[in-house]
């Protein structure tokens, strides 16, 4: 359905015909850009609070910088649609994170005004400071370059390692701090507190913008002058905050903080700044879910809301006469607290997600036992490490995709020590409109070769369960449990839980001919996939692996001994997954036989529901129908050759 457009804003279909109005009709403009947001999102669903949060400031920086020349990178992209409309996408907004529709992050293949791709938080400091000093080094002197960074995502270490750098080359780099006190859930952590202070010092606003106007006078008084007036500055901001300003200990010219909203004055900041050289920082401070009042009264939950009624706000929701099975994460949400009532050593960690992972479900039961260190992947993995030196079991929950950001620290930190981290891989596999940049294909390659680690997936709610109690045992070292995003197939889920015997799988189904090896929820397709095989009377037999490391040998070599052609399936990357752990049992115990493994394949995935994209790679129910009866034909007329 496509959503109507406002009467200016009907007009804007690049940044060029936005310069065409007037600064007073910007305000305007940024209702109707906020309010068509806001009409598209509740129809076609998507990321929702954080683009309400920034319509002003993007509409600004159009307005005040000549893009795409001057280049502008959105940090993590959840705040970016208000850029995709007036950038040329309009028409196509409707089907944003859509199957073929555009992507719901900034992405450099969709447009020249995507400078740089995103999806993970706190690199765009690095990736404009890195085309600043391009710029430079090509005579580009003029060249804007401008990263839009949250307040959750300036808590990683990326971000600070940026401002480090940033602070000792004099490139024409400006950093836009969006101040909202949120990533998805509420921030935390002392940088926040420092903001903070900032944003509620009285003497210190008192004293903002008279500094704000002699700065903007530099221009006219001289270097001399822009010497001195730079020193006072730097005295008024440290006197006045009774501390030193930490981003202007790192060198960039501090300005702020300035009311996000206002857009007038936020094209008069930009413009003005423009002209001021060397590394700057303005701090905003706005409201995520700005305009939509339910979203700024509770902007977690309606950071991606899915479909609702504008009116009303309320959310719509699939209705089943069926029980419904939980979500994944939600069955690790209540285990945990079940696990932890029994077991005084047992921590949870999240790094800023502790509503995504349910880790808020411990966080709520167990204040003192449960952390949300902030977007920080690399701190959450030592600093569970160190929890785990002094006896503690933390389970340390991490979407898959965002683990790779701290690999390093699973290896050095954990694996090399042997130290009993359970590391609990939300979003595995396939993870839907997101893309890409969030979809959790290679965690079971990437574990899989790290000596010491246990590498494991259930395939449904019940052996999530027994994983995540095996794993808090006496004795166990590195411990990985990855499940995918979404639903599992249990509506009855919470049964007793049990020990599993480390390394060993289970036969789902007894079956001739043809054996089909699966790990993780993916099995579930597979189950479906034998029930219409069953009615065509071609019956393979099912192996739930569970452990890919180690791996269940004994189940290895009945199928090997009794099967010539195997089929394995994986919710993950082919190159270095389950089915290349097969081959290479099959390799080392010289073992002759068809090998056909799904997965996902040697590309980059775009976005799309999961059962599209299960369709897309070869592995859904239907081609896996496809691939037995492939390989079952093979298998007649072989007999009939021979």
């Amino acid at each position: 359905m496509k959503v109507k457009a406002g009467e200016l804003l009907d007009k804007i279909n690049y940044p060029s015909d936005l310069k065409l109005l007037s600064e007073v009709e910007l305000e305007q403009l940024s209702h109707e850009l906020r309010q068509y947001i806001i009409d598209v999102v509740s129809v076609h669903g998507g990321h929702f609070a954080a683009s309400l949060g920034v319509v002003e400031l993007t509409v600004a920086l159009h307005y005040a910088l000549n893009t795409p020349y001057d280049q502008l990178v959105w940090d993590v992209g959840h705040q970016a649609y208000g850029h995709k409309i007036l950038t040329g996408r309009r028409s196509r907004f409707h089907t944003n994170r859509l199957y073929n529709g555009i992507s719901g992050f900034p992405k450099r293949s969709e447009s020249e005004y995507d400078t740089f791709g995103v999806g993970h938080s706190s690199t765009s400091i690095s990736a404009a400071l890195g085309m600043a000093v391009a710029s430079r080094a090509k005579g580009e002197t003029d060249r804007q370059h401008v990263a839009v960074i949250g307040d959750g995502a300036m808590t990683a270490g990326l971000a600070f390692e940026a401002l480090n750098h940033g602070g000792i080359e004099n490139s024409n780099l400006l950093v836009i701090l969006n101040d909202n006190c949120m990533s998805i859930d509420p921030n935390v952590g002392a940088l926040k507190e420092y903001l903070t202070t900032i944003t509620t010092s009285r003497p210190y606003n008192r004293f903002r913008d008279d500094i704000s106007h002699v700065l903007g006078k530099i221009s006219e008084l001289g270097p001399n002058a822009h010497q001195a007036i730079k020193k006072i500055e730097k005295s008024i901001k440290g006197t006045l905050l009774k501390e030193s300003n930490f981003f202007e200990a790192l060198n960039f010219r501090y300005f702020g903080p300035v009311d996000g909203h206002d857009v007038k004055q936020l094209v008069k900041v930009i413009k003005d700044l423009s002209k001021i050289p060397g590394p700057k920082l303005l701090h905003c401070v706005t409201v995520k879910g700005k305009g939509y009042a339910l979203a700024e009264k509770d902007q977690t939950k309606w950071h991606a809301p899915g479909l609702f009624d504008k009116i009303t706000g309320e959310i719509k929701k699939s209705v089943s006469d069926k029980p419904q099975a939980p979500k994944y994460q939600d069955v690790f949400g209540h285990t945990i607290v079940e696990l932890a009532e029994a077991n005084p050593k047992i921590m949870g960690v999240t790094p800023a997600m502790p509503s995504g992972s349910s880790m808020n479900i411990m966080m709520k039961a167990m204040p003192a036992r449960a952390f949300d260190v902030g977007i920080a992947e690399q701190h959450a993995v030592t600093f569970s490490a160190g929890l785990a030196s002094q006896g503690m079991v933390p389970f340390c929950n991490i979407y898959s995709s965002f683990m790779q950001r701290a690999y390093d620290q699973v290896i050095h930190d954990v694996a090399i020590q042997k130290l009993n981290v359970v590391f609990c891989l939300d979003r595995a596999g396939l993870a839907g409109a997101d893309g890409a940049t969030h979809h959790g294909a290679y965690d079971l390659a990437y574990m899989r070769c790290i000596p010491n680690m246990i590498v494991t997936a259930p395939m449904d709610e019940e052996e999530l369960r027994n994983l995540m109690y095996t794993a808090q045992q006496d004795g166990m070292g590195p411990f990985s449990i990855r499940y995918p995003r979404g639903n599992g197939v249990m509506p009855n889920w919470k049964l007793p839980m049990k020990a599993l015997k480390i390394g060993k799988g289970r036969k789902v189904a007894e079956g001739v001919d043809v054996a089909i090896l699966t790990i993780g929820h993916i099995g579930n397709e597979v189950s479906k996939a034998l029930n219409l095989l069953s009615a065509e009377g071609i019956n393979p037999a099912h192996y739930d692996m569970r452990f890919l490391k180690p791996i269940d040998e004994d189940m290895l070599h009945e199928v090997f001994s009794k099967f010539k052609k195997v089929i394995t399936v994986e919710d993950g990357c082919i190159q270095g997954g389950m089915g290349t752990a097969v081959l290479e049992f099959m390799a080392d115990n010289r073992y002759s036989a068809t090998v056909v493994r799904l997965g996902i394949p040697d590309r980059f995935v775009d976005h799309g529901d999961q059962n599209e994209l299960w369709a897309e790679c070869g592995y859904d129910a239907a081609s896996v129908v496809a691939e037995v009866k492939k390989l079952s034909i093979k298998m007649i007329a072989g007999s009939i050759a021979s």
